[in-house]
């Protein structure tokens, strides 16, 4: 169950980053939801490490360190994609 929530988090995180993201993000839907994944990830991480994960009530400064992070992963990961994308169509001209 616990993949299925990751999974769903990383939807709404990945797409809410490309949302928040200035400009076009031209990287396929999976690899946006694995982005959101990997920023809440992280995002729960630096809660962590900042002791705000588990706190009484809603944890929105957790919530608002994921989309953080997920922001941060899609704005690593877009020029990444595009650069290895790139090399695939001129090696295969």
């Amino acid at each position: 169950m616990n993949w299925f929530w990751a999974i769903i988090v990383g939807i709404v995180l990945g797409f809410l980053a490309k949302l928040l993201l200035p400009g076009k993000q031209d990287i396929p839907w999976w690899l946006t939801i694995i982005c959101g994944i990997l920023g809440a990830f992280l995002g729960n991480a630096v809660a962590g490490w900042v002791g705000v994960r588990h706190t009484s009530g809603v944890d929105w400064i957790r919530h608002v360190l994921q989309i953080l992070g997920a922001i941060l992963v899609v704005a690593v990961i877009t020029p990444l994609w595009a650069s290895v994308r790139g090399r695939r169509r001129r090696t295969a001209t």
